[in-house]
């Protein structure tokens, strides 16, 4: 606490990390890998426009805002869901778990991670949504089939606590594929009911942080957005923050030029496998997921699944599990997004959207010309809509003349 000639105030983030022995350069340091995170997308995909990522913000506007910041007030809910979203948090790679709960938030309730348990920490819950301006941190579906009852906290429905914390909330946070879209527990055919928090919360801005679970960092960095912003940052149609859902995995994934060389993984123990080709064929989503896994990484920013030779499974996008099953297995006619189209789709049509459709164009045309040089055993990209080599330059040949 410092004082004044008011009385005691609530110091600032950066005065707690000074008191919790935290230096200057570290705190620079951190706020220069939040920048980094901000600009992911701009920087992979070459553009200066605030449309992809967060190219404005640098490690000392950040640092300039941490240093006025108040600790916020936190109630984190883990509703319908694996913990898995708040084990992401506690791995994160930018602080530890210690900084995150006692110097850098006040999460006054979080039934994971508290201590407080029963009536304290129900009173923990009602104290901070009576004060209001707090940050909303949502874990998890809500069940809504027969009165709520197949997800019950504290005597409450998840759907009533759910808008109970939302009441006088400054930014609301849906994280990870359950909170966002109902998850895995409302896959077909959907027994209890789950839908993700938007779907309750219709009339209030939610911001979508998806994945199963989302990356720690980039759970982090959309609370420090709006930290230092008092805005939330820019949300795709899907409400998700552009500085990490603005590309495809497939347009950063370190195996593309494998898929643009015709290079297949045909089973998890050949050749291919072992020499790190493209996982496309044994069911890689990554053509029509949005995520920065490849960018931003886990542990440390150590490795990812792809690069550890398991295929994306496509947790970011709504409905995956539906969707995306089975998870090994190539699917040509994924509903959605990116893969069922034809090449021509994926280059011309989509690239004013999303600025990337060229390269995947370019990659299966390459792919389609390897195919037909090198041997008959390469199958055409029929998910991308490819025709036989024979059909194919019979095309070619009908546009150029």
């Amino acid at each position: 606490m410092t004082y004044s000639m008011d009385g005691w105030q609530e110091p600032t983030f950066s005065e707690n990390l000074e008191r919790a022995g935290v230096t200057r350069r570290d705190f620079l340091t951190y706020c220069g890998s939040l920048a980094a995170i901000f600009a992911a997308g701009t920087t992979v995909l070459g553009s200066a426009s605030p449309a992809y990522g967060e190219p404005d913000v640098t490690a000392e506007d950040i640092a300039r805002a941490f240093d006025s910041v108040k600790k916020p007030n936190v109630i984190w809910l883990q509703l319908q869901e694996c913990t898995g979203c708040m084990e992401s948090v506690l791995r994160g790679a930018g602080t530890t778990v210690e900084d995150v709960v006692l110097n850098l938030l006040s999460v006054n309730y979080n039934e994971l991670v508290m201590a407080a348990t029963g009536e304290a920490a129900n009173q923990a819950l009602e104290d901070t949504v009576k004060e209001g301006g707090h940050i909303l941190v949502v874990n998890g579906a809500v069940s809504r089939k027969d009165g709520g009852v197949c997800c019950m906290i504290g005597g409450e429905t998840s759907e009533n606590l759910l808008k109970k914390s939302a009441e006088g909330a400054a930014a609301i946070l849906a994280v990870g594929a359950c909170s966002v879209y109902g998850g895995v527990q409302a896959a077909a055919p959907n027994p209890t009911g789950a839908v993700g928090v938007d779907t309750v919360l219709g009339n209030r801005s939610v911001i979508n942080v998806s994945g199963c679970p989302p990356i720690a960092e980039v759970i982090l960095a959309t609370i420090a957005y709006f930290l230092t912003h008092g805005d939330p940052p820019k949300t795709d149609s899907q409400g998700r923050p552009l500085f990490a859902y603005d590309q495809r995995i497939h347009d950063s994934c370190q195996r593309r030029p494998h898929f643009d060389a015709g290079q297949f993984v045909r089973t998890f123990d050949d050749e291919g496998a072992r020499n790190g080709w493209c996982l496309y064929h044994v069911g890689c989503k990554g053509p029509s997921t949005f995520s920065a896994c490849p960018i931003i990484q886990w542990n440390m920013h150590t490795s990812w699944p792809v690069k550890t030779g398991n295929p994306c499974i496509g947790c970011t996008e709504k409905d995956f599990f539906d969707k995306f099953t089975p998870f090994f297995s190539r699917l040509p006619s994924v509903p959605g997004f990116g893969v069922e189209g034809t090449a021509e789709k994926v280059g011309l049509g989509l690239v004013a959207a999303t600025a990337v459709g060229i390269g995947l164009h370019a990659g299966a045309t390459a792919i389609r010309k390897s195919a037909a040089s090198k041997n008959s055993e390469e199958e055409p990209l029929a998910a991308f809509g490819d025709e036989s080599s024979t059909s194919a330059n019979a095309a070619d040949a009908a546009r150029t003349s």
